[in-house]
């Protein structure tokens, strides 16, 4: 996989096939926040991602308070967004999916 950053064309692209999934104009990264039913959850749902963010040594940045996981995601030797970042989401949108994630 390669760290090439990616044209505008291919963001475009990649934020639409990830719902939620916005665009950070600031740093050319993305973002979203994930809700679970509780700590617990969150946790899991974060010991998953880190599993395969060590496999595919792409690691994202986040945060969590209590049930809350918020996500962002670049690439700094590209210095912005590539490949790597589309692949990462996509996991993690696989990951999220096996939770069952509260609405607003």
């Amino acid at each position: 996989m390669t760290n090439s950053r990616l044209t505008d064309a291919e963001i475009k692209k990649m934020l639409a096939s990830l719902p939620g999934w916005s665009l950070i104009h600031a740093r050319e990264a993305i973002g979203k926040s994930f809700k679970f039913a509780n700590f617990r959850e969150a946790f899991a749902f974060m010991t998953e991602v880190a599993i395969y963010a060590e496999k595919i040594d792409h690691h994202p940045e986040w945060t969590n308070v209590w049930n809350r996981v918020d996500i962002v995601l670049s690439t700094h030797s590209a210095n912005g967004l590539s490949a790597l970042d589309e692949k990462l989401a996509k996991a993690i949108e696989k990951a999220a999916a096996r939770y069952s994630l509260p609405t607003a």
